[in-house]
């Protein structure tokens, strides 16, 4: 199932103006808000959705089947990019993602949805890593930091704006325009970056795209994140069917490292796994969404359980955290040219979102609105300045030819670290008694102690944690300019 390809030493590329690095910049980031979109967009509309189509058991899967896809294809993104040039592999994610947005649209059924769905998310896993891999290979890593703060903005309007326009459409006018909207929003960011793309060089040469590698990744990832969806709601944890499920994965991912030690060339270099940079660098990134996703999760539940706030007032407190994450990242971006040992900055960071964190468990059950909201939003600096430390460390430690393969590692990682959050605090949540956020998201629930929450956000904070002396030992690397030859390791 190899796959080789050939490509032609890249020629000299024309000088690129700023003003063409932010055209191409503005359109990855237009085609990443599409995919991110697609995450907060639908929960609005579930209801009107099973009220349309029939089958509300269903239901779950239009959220996980995306998110599943989504997570197992961000690798080899990076991977194909390399090979074959970011602009057709973008063009190939873009009009996948549109491809199921129309199956979606159009959906009969329950289980075309479901489909379409899935056929998003493996166009939208690949957006996101690409948009990071076309900026890094657009800037040079020691100015790259300060384009961290536009992905997180993107992220911010999505969060914002998704679930406004999905409630929108669905209670005012029709559930489909959720994915209609997705069509000219997808062909304006073609259109933006197709000819600025093709100064862009092939970094790669004679390169060897590892079929079989890349089905074993699949299958390994989406049964551990099915293990991880089911466990604790639809089957209990130590379940024959769970158990099953992580064996399985367990095989997967054996037979995958079996195949990255013996092909000639694997889909996710040696060289790059064994880099102790992208090794820790990734790793703090998968530990601190795993606090911060399974957290921002359980927190609407809090507001309202404990704090007293409705469902939409719930919703609007969360922008606290959402602002805090943009604006620790913008500060975080713009302070790592400054900084020799650029790393402290995102340590200082996960400093203050612990101690916030810790803060926060201590007083959750008399804590007033307004507390929340300062401690939320500090945890939200905190964390969010780890975000641009970790994608140029990474980055800025491999070369041009491995750029997408170390950035769809930390894409990949990345988004695990979310759903392994949320399944390990939903395991503490049913220890302690609290539904599941699914099921309190659409009640009020009545809590006696807010026990519950007080050991999610102590679980969280362990899980920042280990976050913190992961990027501890991680070796810094002196950032790059745009004279792209090997940089030392900075010393301690």
């Amino acid at each position: 199932m190899d796959q080789t390809v050939e490509t032609m030493a890249p020629k000299a590329a024309p000088p690129m103006s700023e003003s063409e690095k932010n055209t191409i910049i503005g359109g990855v980031l237009l085609s990443m808000l599409l995919a991110a979109l697609d995450q907060t967009i639908v929960a609005p509309a579930l209801p009107t959705i099973a009220g349309a189509l029939g089958h509300a058991e269903y239901l779950p899967w239009i959220v996980t089947g995306y998110l599943l896809t989504a997570t197992a294809v961000a690798p080899l993104y990076g991977k194909i990019s390399d090979v074959y040039g970011r602009r057709p592999v973008i063009h190939a994610g873009i009009l996948i993602f549109l491809l199921g947005s129309l199956v979606s649209a159009l959906a009969p059924n329950m289980l075309v949805l479901v489909i379409g769905r899935a056929i998003q998310g493996a166009g939208g896993g690949g957006l996101f890593a690409l948009a990071q891999t076309v900026i890094g290979d657009l800037v040079p890593p020691r100015e790259r930091a300060r384009y961290a703060a536009w992905i997180s903005g993107t992220w911010a309007v999505a969060s914002v704006a998704g679930p406004l326009l999905g409630g929108v459409f669905a209670e005012h006018l029709h559930w489909s325009l959720i994915f209609w909207i997705n069509l000219p929003i997808g062909f304006l960011a073609m259109a933006i970056v197709n000819n600025p793309l093709k100064k862009l060089p092939i970094a790669a040469k004679h390169h060897r795209i590892d079929g079989l590698g890349a089905v074993l990744l699949v299958i390994a990832t989406t049964l551990l994140l099915l293990a991880l969806s089911w466990g604790g709601s639809r089957y209990p944890w130590f379940s024959g069917e769970i158990l099953g499920l992580v064996v399985c994965s367990a095989v997967f991912w054996f037979f995958f490292a079996l195949r990255l030690l013996r092909t000639a060339e694997p889909l996710v270099s040696l060289e790059v796994l064994g880099n102790p940079i992208v090794l820790a660098g990734t790793l703090s990134m998968f530990l601190l969404q795993a606090a911060n996703i399974g957290a921002s999760v359980y927190l609407p539940v809090y507001l309202q359980s404990v704090v007293g706030l409705s469902v939409s007032e719930s919703g609007t407190a969360m922008l606290g955290l959402l602002l805090g994450t943009v604006a620790g990242a913008t500060f975080s971006g713009r302070m790592i040219p400054h900084f020799v040992h650029y790393k402290r900055i995102a340590m200082i960071g996960i400093c203050l979102a612990i101690l916030c964190i810790g803060l926060l468990s201590a007083i959750a059950g008399h804590a007033s609105l307004l507390e929340v909201e300062i401690l939320t939003t500090l945890i939200g600096l905190g964390s969010g300045t780890t975000f641009p430390v970790s994608t140029v460390s990474v980055q800025n430690a491999v070369d041009r030819a491995h750029l997408g393969v170390a950035t769809g590692v930390l894409t990949f990682l990345r988004t695990l670290g979310g759903a392994l959050g949320v399944a390990m605090l939903g395991a503490v949540a049913l220890g302690y008694g609290l539904p599941l956020a699914a099921e309190g998201s659409q009640t009020h629930i009545q809590l006696t102690s807010a026990m519950p929450f007080v050991m999610i956000f102590l679980t969280a904070g362990i899980t920042l944690v280990l976050a913190l002396i992961t990027l501890a030992v991680m070796p810094e690397k002196e950032l790059r300019g745009h004279d792209e030859n090997a940089a030392r390791v900075i010393a301690e």
